[in-house]
């Protein structure tokens, strides 16, 4: 396969980073592109270290896409799967990513119109099989090559602790910062680091639950960062924590900030469910087993009766949280030589030849 016309965003969201290390890795096959950003623009801001060449390359590759389109060529969404129902042209192939756990007859109708429907996690493989998706397969994405080990000391003394990720519900954030506000607050032994913005909350929404998770007070323990723009800020975040808890999320469909933690040897607390079970083990990670479900509307993501995102996430005891977190302090200044080990398995490169071995099958 020498040709494909690949849709998916360029940004410095989740899906825009999962998008620009597809493309890196087609690059790297020589894969000529017709290129078709979602967004209708390109934004770089957060890939501050990209090469020039690929830079030109993706540029080309958008500039060029419809003197490239191609009747013959694979068509390849990566997106929602709200939004994914019409392809460009040619077979179609979705790579996608899904949280919950009932899909809906209009997801699976969508999903079984897709000539391939790639999951990045087993778990939605699993539910979407089960509702009658055939078609469904799962492929895990990898370890951005952008992220590294600076080997810098940045709080000495103290253990840091980091919660990163957009502020939801279902990622757990408000009950995470309240129960450990509530063990480590103000001791300065101990540093709460959040990286926790969501762009989707209106002004000041944001602040005004946080205040609430944290009764009105103001910790000198807890620090609120901005909004990061650039994977270079991204990578020191991660350097500078030393436990990450943002592994407790109920439902996720693969865990970027935990998993990339856990890959630069930090020991993640992670909750054993949905995309965790991929690639979170008992050896690189904490693992917090489920105690329960709940749903997971929060009436902004996740709207109950809505054709899209229906189902529950999964909960974890307040005792439960307190042991892991205790296990974890165990393990302060070890590096997790287990964590590190997994980058070397989950690859982009990989991914992208998964994903081409499944087209031509």
């Amino acid at each position: 396969m020498n040709k494909i016309n690949f849709s998916g965003p360029i940004n410095s969201l989740s899906f825009g980073n999962v998008s620009y290390n597809i493309l890196r890795s087609f690059h790297k096959k020589d894969i000529d592109i017709a290129f078709f950003p979602i967004g209708k623009s390109l934004d770089f801001t957060a890939f501050d270290k990209i090469d020039d060449k690929l830079h030109d390359w993706i540029n080309k590759a958008y500039d060029d896409r419809f003197k490239n389109l191609s009747r013959d060529s694979t068509s390849i969404k990566m997106w929602h799967i709200n939004g994914s129902e019409m392809g460009v042209v040619g077979n179609s192939a979705l790579y996608t990513f899904y949280e919950c756990d009932e899909p809906t007859d209009v997801e699976v109708s969508i999903c079984k119109a897709q000539e391939k429907c790639i999951f990045s996690s087993s778990h939605a493989k699993k539910v979407f099989q089960k509702s009658g998706v055939k078609n469904s397969e799962y492929i895990p994405i990898g370890f951005d090559q952008d992220f590294f080990e600076t080997g810098k000391s940045y709080l000495k003394g103290k253990v840091n602790f980091g919660l990163i990720g957009k502020f939801e519900k279902r990622k757990h954030t408000e009950r995470i910062i309240k129960l450990w506000a509530e063990r480590y607050g103000d001791n300065n032994d101990f540093q709460l680091t959040c990286c926790i913005n969501n762009p989707f909350h209106k002004n000041g929404e944001t602040e005004a639950i946080i205040s609430r998770a944290l009764s009105g007070k103001k910790y000198s323990n807890i620090n609120m960062l901005p909004r990061l723009e650039t994977n270079s800020e991204m990578n020191e975040l991660y350097n500078s924590i030393d436990i990450d808890m943002s592994g407790l999320s109920g439902a996720e469909g693969w865990n970027l900030p935990s998993f990339n933690a856990t890959c630069l040897g930090k020991w993640s607390v992670v909750l054993n469910s949905t995309s965790h079970t991929d690639w979170a083990t008992s050896e690189n990670s904490i693992l917090v087993e489920p105690e329960g479900i709940e749903d997971i509307y929060d009436e902004t993501f996740f709207i109950k009766g809505n054709n899209f995102n229906q189902g529950n996430l999964n909960t974890f005891s307040d005792q439960s949280f307190y042991k892991a977190i205790d296990k974890a302090i165990d393990k302060y200044g070890k590096r997790n030589e287990k964590g590190v080990e997994i980058k070397e398995v989950f690859t982009y490169d990989n991914t992208v030849e998964k994903i081409l071995n499944s087209i031509n099958k």
